[in-house]
């Protein structure tokens, strides 16, 4: 049985498109983060949440960027927090910055 503290896992640069691709969920929800940033650690426990709540439904996980910068240039990525929300393995949304649980739980929402 999992803890509350690793319901959402980190993927590697390696394991990325697999998660992406080959995930039982359609949707995948990416918290790109880092251990230095504060506004990031504002988001992590809404990222649990999420995982949470859709539980079966929608897989989250996260991406420190410091140790895989080639994802987080691949998407254009500037700044963090930055969550990515795929359906398929494609991209459908992008929240980056602190936002309120509802946001990121309306994004999935309308991609489930």
């Amino acid at each position: 049985m999992s803890t509350d503290t690793d319901i959402v896992a980190y993927v590697e640069e390696s394991e990325f498109d697999v998660v992406l691709n080959g995930s039982e969920e359609k949707v995948v929800v990416v918290d790109f983060t880092a251990t230095w940033c504060g506004p990031c650690r504002l988001v992590s426990p809404l990222m649990e949440q999420l995982a949470q709540e859709y539980k079966g439904r929608a897989k989250v996980v996260k991406v420190d960027v410091d140790k895989n910068k080639p994802i987080f240039k691949k998407f254009s990525l500037r700044s963090i927090p930055a969550v990515l929300i795929f359906k398929d393995g494609n991209l459908a949304e992008t929240i980056v910055g602190v936002s309120p649980y509802e946001q990121f739980s309306e994004a999935v929402n309308k991609l489930l």
